[in-house]
């Protein structure tokens, strides 16, 4: 796959790729990244790289009138998954491929902010995420989706049901952050949503203290998962 193209579209910019930028470069794909803020980013055919990767943010897929980019990443973003490109979401980017296909995003009861493991179902067959299973992993954010049609439920937590899900090989959404454990933005996030720790029961303390003994394990068993995927592709 030397040569092969992944565009990460990053929505904000502290949600970067971070811990899965290893296992797909190792994959032999040559990364580029597109900021939503970039005045070219409406005219990027999203059908074109081999694989599309959308991290998260703090915004909601139902708030299209305070940013009206994710409409118009919507509807490239239907395109591509008609195709059956593949496409990792992440959070936001999650939620935004249960949106393309089928679902409805909405704000959940709960924020789910912390560090706990996702029940992975291992009777789907060739799973790629039971390399998390047991591991905890990081979660942030307080909406939620209804599943698409034609997908597969891979993992879920105690706080919400749909936390990842597939269509075939090519399409991947995870709700959790398996990517973070030891990348420094962690710091920005804590930074820019504290209301958001307090809100699921938290303190930052506590939550500096679970990234420091979980986020080594949750960065390798991510890595691991992602791996998994990547060599399912088509």
């Amino acid at each position: 796959m030397t040569g092969k193209r992944a565009l990460i579209i990053r929505h904000v910019p502290y949600e970067g790729i971070a811990g899965y930028r290893a296992p797909i470069e190792a994959a032999g794909y040559v990364i580029d990244r597109v900021d939503v803020s970039d005045p070219n980013f409406s005219s990027l055919d999203l059908c074109a790289p081999d694989l599309l990767i959308m991290m998260g943010g703090p915004m909601g897929v139902y708030e299209q009138d305070r940013y009206p980019w994710i409409s118009c990443q919507l509807g490239r973003l239907v395109r591509r998954l008609e195709l059956d490109r593949p496409t990792l979401g992440v959070c936001f980017g999650a939620q935004m491929m249960a949106q393309a296909l089928g679902g409805d995003v909405y704000p959940g009861p709960h924020k789910e902010v912390g560090f706990h493991p996702v029940t992975v179902d291992a009777s789907v067959p060739d799973n790629p995420l039971l390399p998390i299973a047991g591991q905890p992993i990081l979660h942030w954010h307080g909406d939620t989706f209804s599943l698409p049609p034609n997908v597969e439920l891979l993992a879920s937590s105690h706080v919400y049901k749909h936390q990842a899900f597939r269509r075939g090989s090519n399409i991947l959404a995870l709700q959790f952050h398996s990517e973070m454990g030891l990348d420094p933005r962690f710091d920005a996030w804590i930074e820019e949503w504290p209301e958001s720790v307090i809100e699921a029961g938290g303190c930052e303390t506590s939550l500096r203290i679970a990234h420091d003994l979980h986020g080594p394990g949750a960065v390798a068993a991510g890595q691991a998962a992602i791996i998994r995927w990547l060599e399912t592709l088509r």
